[in-house]
């Protein structure tokens, strides 16, 4: 027993020995605990890190959507100029497109009218019957006016009276002289200017207010009148060329009648060539 005691007591550390190894553990413990918290603050600074990381990655691509968007701006700034150029250099276009259309559709115009002038002047001098004359400018009257109903005067010798020579449209009983005092006919003849209804509708003028009185003219003398009484009812009303086919029937119409029948007087025979001579004089 005695022996058993002393075996343990000789296996005990000695004091310095203990305290040694406490200071020891007590170390190799504090060590740990520091590495612990070495660990613990590195794994924090690792997750902050990658916190970081994805809020650079975030900004980096919100920069690059910024830039992208500055871009798209832009792009569409550009465009929009471009768009606003291309819109001015069409309207440019297209204002002069309209001018020349409407200078082609002018020259069409005046080219129409030039050649129903030249139609009408034709037909006038296309007869030497006073027949074909009178049909002449009937058709004139009827194609190129859009007379319907109307009546060729002439002034009797005393000058007195507009007999009717020639009509289309009115009926015979109202085919009658018409005295030259105090009518509008008698009027147009002594004054020599055509009465025209401009205002009005002339498919709707009557036989004692025709929309046309047309004065007809032999070597500046008159010698008759065309009343146009009535239009067709799609001659609403008259235009620059019917004031110039009045004036070139005023001008022609009668010439050209007083010339079929001095021709048709004359048995259809030419004057002979002393007729020609002198012309100068």
């Amino acid at each position: 027993m005695a022996e058993e005691k002393k075996t343990n007591e000789s296996n005990s550390p000695a004091a310095d020995l203990k305290s040694e190894r406490d200071r020891f553990v007590k170390t190799f413990t504090r060590g740990a605990r520091l590495t612990d918290e070495f660990i613990q603050d590195y794994e924090r600074l690792l997750d902050k890190l990658a916190v970081l990381e994805a809020e650079n990655a975030n900004l980096r691509a919100q920069v690059a959507a910024d830039r992208a968007v500055r871009e798209l701006v832009q792009k569409i700034e550009l465009l929009e100029a471009e768009k606003s150029d291309l819109l001015s250099r069409t309207n440019r276009a297209e204002a002069i497109s309209h001018q020349f259309t409407t200078r082609v559709q002018e020259v069409e115009s005046e080219f129409s009218n030039l050649a129903n002038l030249y139609v009408a002047s034709n037909q006038l001098h296309s007869s030497l019957s006073p027949r074909g004359v009178t049909r002449r400018i009937k058709e004139v009257l009827a194609q190129l006016l859009g007379a319907e109903r109307y009546s060729m005067y002439l002034a009797n010798q005393q000058g007195t009276e507009l007999v009717p020579i020639a009509s289309e449209g009115v009926p015979g009983g109202d085919l009658l002289p018409v005295p030259i005092a105090g009518t509008r006919l008698g009027a147009v003849l002594a004054s020599g200017q055509a009465a025209v209804e401009e205002d009005g509708d002339p498919s709707h003028g009557q036989l004692d207010r025709p929309a046309a009185v047309i004065p007809l003219l032999v070597d500046e003398r008159v010698v008759g009148v065309i009343a146009i009484f009535s239009t067709l009812s799609q001659k609403t009303r008259f235009d620059a060329v019917d004031f110039e086919l009045f004036r070139l029937l005023g001008q022609q119409a009668a010439a050209a009648l007083v010339s079929a029948s001095l021709f048709a007087q004359a048995d259809r025979r030419l004057p002979g060539l002393e007729a020609f001579l002198d012309l100068s004089v």
